[in-house]
């Protein structure tokens, strides 16, 4: 438990500066919403965090482009279940669900595979389980249980990286540089890791 809760967290937190880092405009808009809102804190706590929507919507469109999980828990069928008219699933045939694919499909998404985060912003789409384009954390009784704590830990450190440090890439890298190849494995980090150089905010 202790390793699917640091590692899948982490993963997020690098996808999420890594997009944010692509993408200058979506970074100087998250930070002047936490530093705005944060005003003279050094340290924001989860209760600073309430208000912090834009926040919110980074960390639901780096989860959409980037589930830590890609290929969710493995279940069983319980029954013989005719899918959508066309698929014969029998009873006791394991399931394994694509959230990598589900948060990338143009019926559910425009410009699916876009970093847009205002997307979230006049939506109700949450990751919670009962949104089904957006699953990150499973859905339904066998949900992940860490779901909470795992935002909750995800946008506290988030804010308080871009509330305290400007972030630049070294060496005259541009955030198109980056390479975007995921890794293959239980948990879809970046095969190349990210560099970054942080500087005290001004």
């Amino acid at each position: 438990m202790f390793a699917a809760g640091t590692d899948t967290t982490y993963t997020v937190l690098d996808w999420a500066m890594t997009q944010l880092l692509r993408h200058p405009n979506a970074m100087k808009k998250l930070q002047d919403e936490v530093r705005c809102l944060a005003s003279d804190k050094t340290k924001l706590t989860e209760e600073d965090l309430v208000q912090m929507h834009y926040l919110k919507a980074v960390v639901k469109e780096t989860l959409r482009l980037h589930p830590p999980i890609p290929l969710l828990v493995p279940r069983e069928s319980t029954q013989d279940v005719k899918l959508m008219g066309y698929y014969d699933i029998a009873a006791g045939t394991p399931v394994i669900i694509n959230a990598w694919a589900i948060g990338r499909d143009p019926k559910s998404w425009d410009q699916p595979e876009e970093f847009i985060p205002e997307r979230f912003m006049s939506s109700s789409i949450d990751f919670k389980g009962q949104d089904f384009q957006l699953i990150p954390f499973g859905a339904g009784r066998r949900g992940c249980p860490g779901t909470v704590f795992a935002t909750a830990i995800i946008e506290l450190v988030l804010a308080n990286i871009v509330h305290q440090f400007d972030w630049a890439l070294p060496g005259g890298v541009t955030g198109q540089d980056l390479d975007m190849s995921e890794s293959a494995g239980l948990t879809s980090h970046r095969k190349v890791p990210l560099l970054a150089v942080a500087s005290p905010k001004e």
